[in-house]
């Protein structure tokens, strides 16, 4: 069972910079892929970026590639989203997210079995 917390959601103006942070509980959280999602209103949850259990791998959403940063920190149970450069199309609910490492890195969110409560980001032009 892993249990997880988002912050650091706000207002920012476009070309600013967020660091979301994905509190995780649980003895396994590092044999779990951690990815973000995300969901602006009217449309359907979309994959953000995905990491694997020891960071080697990673997987970026075309859209946010060059700006997004993901990172994890297994000592310390947490995942990390640095987003620069944000646009106002990146405004949206965002969602800390974990599967079993033996799934493999997947893109959708029946991939994943564990769910923060989201964060808003809101991105004005």
């Amino acid at each position: 069972q892993v249990q997880l917390v988002e912050s650091g959601g706000g207002l920012v103006q476009a070309g600013g910079s967020l660091r979301l942070s994905c509190a995780a509980s649980g003895r396994t959280f590092s044999r779990h892929i951690m990815g973000w999602f995300r969901q602006a209103p009217g449309k359907e949850r979309e994959f953000v970026v995905g990491i694997t259990w020891k960071g080697a791998t990673t997987d970026y959403a075309d859209s946010v590639k060059g700006r997004f940063t993901i990172s994890r920190d297994n000592a310390k149970n947490m995942v990390y989203l640095q987003m620069n450069n944000l646009k106002p199309e990146d405004t949206a609910v965002y969602y800390c997210a974990a599967a079993p490492s033996l799934r493999g890195l997947g893109v959708t969110p029946e991939n994943y079995d564990y769910w923060g409560q989201g964060t808003q980001v809101t991105v004005s032009s």
